[in-house]
């Protein structure tokens, strides 16, 4: 298992390069000069030269590239030309609430989610079985900026039991946390949990008529453990799977519903940089949210050894 991880996270090397490539090349794919971009309509020519020569844009796109390359191992994402910070400390300030309300959603989907989608499963063609995913088929046709809006309107205007905006870090406190990112995560997990429970009850159903479920059965295991403990677990893969990407998704898709409950995480953080065009803090985000969302299916890829032994076999 070990030398597998370490592979693995050598095969990241060439991906990441390629990231940084990508990430570099934003400022520069846009039509202009990226400083007179930065500076307005109403900038003059001498305070567009002074800040390309400030910012590098004048030397040639490999010496840039390299330079920045050069920075960003010593840890150095460059400096806000407008926030009049390190773009690491931007980052660091905003990571927090994109984070906690990635966890909470996804735990709100996960609840919500594999239990239904086992159910569903296990009462194949019944009204339960098409109720939850006609359920489901409306939790991902309701876009999470639609869903934020009504929760807001109806949980927090009408009935008054949660707020309807704002921000509270864990330091005042676990619900005075809690309660200013439930309703945000609940109109963010939905759709996870619609795709989930889809996907737990399509695995579930390639399992529960293969013959060591049968045997299980006909041993007199109560259908509790019959369910959980053999069909599950062996149809948690694909799942697991299913959990990387909409974790991935919530992390780098939180950008609307942050807007929406002015929550001062990463999406409030670039949209504020596109708005001043501060290419600095869009090249940090946009390069920190990737590096997360390679690193988050990385874990995935190495929890399938722990979940499923034969994975392990098959790998030596």
């Amino acid at each position: 298992m070990l030398i597998y991880t370490i592979k693995r996270l050598l095969s990241l090397i060439p991906v990441l390069f390629v990231v940084t490539i990508v990430v570099f090349l934003i400022i520069h794919l846009t039509p202009g000069n990226p400083a007179a971009v930065m500076l307005g309509m109403e900038a003059t020519q001498a305070e567009i030269d002074a800040l390309s020569e400030q910012l590098g844009f004048n030397r040639p796109l490999y010496e840039q590239y390299f330079s920045w390359i050069g920075n960003l191992l010593q840890g150095d994402l460059g400096t806000s030309l407008f926030m009049k910070m390190p773009v690491a400390q931007a980052i660091a300030d905003h990571i927090a609430p994109t984070l906690s309300l990635a966890l909470i959603a996804q735990v709100i989907a996960l609840i919500l989610a594999i239990p239904l989608g086992i159910l569903a499963a296990y009462k194949r063609g019944s009204v339960a079985d098409y109720t939850l995913m006609g359920v489901s088929m409306l939790g991902l046709a309701v876009p999470s900026f639609l869903l934020g809006l009504l929760l807001m309107l109806l949980v927090g205007v009408q009935l008054q039991w949660l707020p309807v905006a704002g921000y509270e870090p864990l330091s005042s406190g676990l619900w005075e946390h809690l309660q200013y990112l439930i309703l945000p995560a609940i109109s963010l997990g939905t759709i996870q949990a619609a795709l989930i429970t889809r996907m737990t009850r399509s695995s579930m159903l390639d399992v529960l008529n293969l013959n060591y479920i049968k045997t299980a059965r006909s041993k007199g295991l109560a259908e509790s453990t019959v369910l959980f403990k053999h069909a599950f677990r062996n149809a948690f893969l694909p799942v697991l799977t299913v959990i990387g990407q909409t974790f991935g998704t919530l992390v780098t898709g939180a950008v609307v519903v942050e807007s929406i409950f002015n929550i001062p995480g990463l999406g409030q953080l670039i949209l504020n940089a596109i708005t001043r065009r501060d290419f600095a803090i869009i090249q940090g985000v946009v390069l920190i949210v990737t590096i997360m969302y390679v690193l988050i299916n990385l874990l995935v890829d190495l929890l399938y050894g722990v979940v499923d032994p034969r994975v392990r076999l098959e790998r030596k």
